[in-house]
């Protein structure tokens, strides 16, 4: 069976936009692949956290994946910090890495630029991505696509060591989803939804009440036109609307168009607004079971006992093919 591994940052709720572009496509992924899914906490302290507020969010994160419907018998979910083979890997991919192929991250010139003082893990952070992919033999990473450029760069780590050393790691493929694959911030929808976004209204979290979820869906920037149809370049809004209905009812983005021929954006957004309350009050009521379980540490326990095992095993083949500790003699 194919191997999938993806992890999400714990910094704040998940937004709409993650669960249609990711927590979605791993629900259906689980039935057909072999699946790790990460809470990647130490990515998240590349920019300054506030403690409590971290532990909150990780333990939210894995609340709202396992309430969005992984199931803890078919993939394994756990937190990066409690496999330290992780970091292992990610200081041995460190060292195969080049500064200039950092430096060339675009998220790394997005949020270092202005600022006078840069953690150097926003420099460094990549190669430990790499090796989160890389410790569970994954074939396929799915992504949205402005994360292609570190699935790249994994993929060239994972080659370089291969040439360099010894064939340890396969060469992970990237999977960006067609449809739903990036949902746009409902205020700017040049700009991708964000849960970091200022502007509260941007963005819809996976916890936002009903009542909330239509506020911001009818006050979401289209044009003047009143017409729905899909077309990106010149109508962000209303595009962005219909990928996010489409994304979740299952109707195509065609059928739609002809379902609000000649009729106003009034009608069309309560509608768009109610789709997403039908998909995120199951989520949200199954959440509240979970938030303060002890299932939810049971089964995050055996999430990183699982993971550990198959990661520790990738992890003593890369530091043999280095040269890295003793090779113990067999005793007589």
């Amino acid at each position: 069976m194919e191997v999938i591994f993806s992890g999400i940052q714990p910094s704040g709720t998940l937004t709409l936009g993650n669960y249609l572009g990711a927590l979605k496509q791993f629900v259906e992924l689980q039935d057909d692949y072999e699946c790790y899914f990460c809470i990647v906490d130490e990515h998240a302290i590349t920019v300054p956290q506030n403690r409590l507020e971290l532990r909150k969010n990780i333990r939210s994160l894995a609340a709202l994946y396992l309430a969005s419907g992984i199931d803890p018998k078919k993939a394994t979910l756990f937190i990066q910090s409690e496999v330290p083979a992780h970091t292992q890997l990610g200081w041995i991919m460190q060292s195969i890495s080049y500064i200039g192929e950092l430096e060339r991250m675009t998220q790394f010139k997005d949020k270092s630029q202005g600022k006078e003082a840069v953690s150097s893990a926003l420099l460094t952070y990549p190669p430990l991505m790499a090796a989160d992919i890389l410790l569970y033999q994954t074939n396929i990473v799915p992504v949205g696509d402005d994360q292609k450029q570190h699935l790249e760069l994994t993929r060239d780590l994972a080659q370089r060591f291969n040439n360099r050393y010894n064939e340890v790691f396969t060469i992970p493929e990237i999977r960006i989803p067609k449809v739903g694959a990036r949902i746009m911030s409902l205020q700017d929808p040049t700009k991708k939804m964000s849960k970091s976004d200022t502007n509260e209204r941007g963005f819809i979290s996976m916890l936002d009440e009903p009542k909330r979820i239509e506020k911001k869906i009818k006050s979401a920037v289209t044009d003047s036109d009143g017409v729905v149809k899909y077309d990106k370049e010149n109508k962000p809004g209303i595009s962005n609307l219909l990928t996010i209905y489409s994304s979740c009812t299952g109707e195509s983005i065609e059928s739609l168009e002809a379902k609000y021929e000649g009729k106003g954006y009034g009608e069309f957004k309560q509608d768009v607004a109610n789709a997403v309350i039908q998909v995120l009050q199951p989520i949200q009521e199954r959440y509240k079971e979970l938030i303060d379980s002890d299932m939810l540490d049971d089964i995050l326990d055996e999430g990183a006992e699982k993971a550990a095992y198959v990661a520790n095993k990738t992890l003593r083949k890369a530091k043999k093919a280095m040269g890295l500790g003793r090779v113990k003699k067999k005793k007589k």
